[in-house]
């Protein structure tokens, strides 16, 4: 017959499984080797194998972390107001927003991405995110716009070519070639253009051009690129 186990085993194991996960809590981007050489230190040898195992069975799980960006103290109040003012609108008007953004698709360059232990509904905890800085490399850059009906246009500018990169003057010139028809067949005569706080976007000649064409142009938060359903088209297409 088999021998009983030691109770006295089962209650090491929960100081154990308790520190792996103290571990953990504390330092999420910690790995399994690292946990298991802090639990060496204090004399518990574990395996890594009974590492993942006891984590998985407290529901955590490897992750690759979320980026956000970096918020200012100010901004996160602007966002907030955005959200509350804009909590109860209908979808009637939200089905007459034409959302546009650009992007800057990096090519040939490791994405930066880490592992995270955490639990499920946990992605944007602060302690489970990393920051995304913008840098250099081979590129191209586009422009798009989209509604609730579906997509529009898609435009890449060179972004080697220094005559031709995204200033004011070149994205006054794709507004002027894109709003309008892009708002035309997927909205209709009364339409809201989206467009966040870029400088060239908030240009002074950018503002006298938006002006002129005297289009409803929907007052955006600062560092709110997240707010922008186009996000989600973008990821997508990368």
């Amino acid at each position: 017959s088999a021998t009983p186990k030691d109770p006295g085993d089962h209650g090491k194991q929960l100081v154990d499984d308790r520190r792996i996960l103290s571990l953990v809590k504390k330092t999420p981007f910690t790995t399994v080797g690292q946990i298991k050489n802090t639990l060496q230190e204090v004399g518990v040898c574990v395996s890594k194998s009974t590492i993942k195992r006891r984590l998985h069975q407290s529901e955590y799980r490897g992750f690759t972390t979320r980026c956000k960006p970096l918020v200012s103290l100010k901004n996160r109040k602007a966002r907030l107001e955005f959200a509350k003012q804009h909590l109860t609108k209908p979808s009637q008007f939200w089905n007459k927003i034409l959302w546009t953004d650009e992007t800057k698709i990096n090519l040939y360059q490791s994405d930066g991405k880490r592992r995270v232990w955490r639990r499920k509904g946990t992605a944007h905890d602060p302690k489970h995110t990393t920051s995304s800085v913008k840098h250099g490399g081979g590129s191209v850059m586009a422009w798009a716009c989209m509604a609730a009906n579906g997509t529009g246009s898609l435009v890449f500018i060179d972004v080697t070519d220094k005559s031709s990169r995204m200033n004011s003057e070149v994205f006054q010139a794709i507004l002027s070639a894109h709003i309008q028809p892009n708002a035309a067949e997927l909205i209709g005569r009364r339409f809201t253009v989206q467009m966040d706080n870029d400088s060239k976007h908030t240009a002074k000649a950018t503002k006298e051009f938006l002006k002129g064409q005297k289009w409803n142009v929907m007052q955006w938060p600062s560092q709110s690129p997240d707010l922008n359903p186009i996000e989600h088209a973008f990821h997508l297409l990368k």
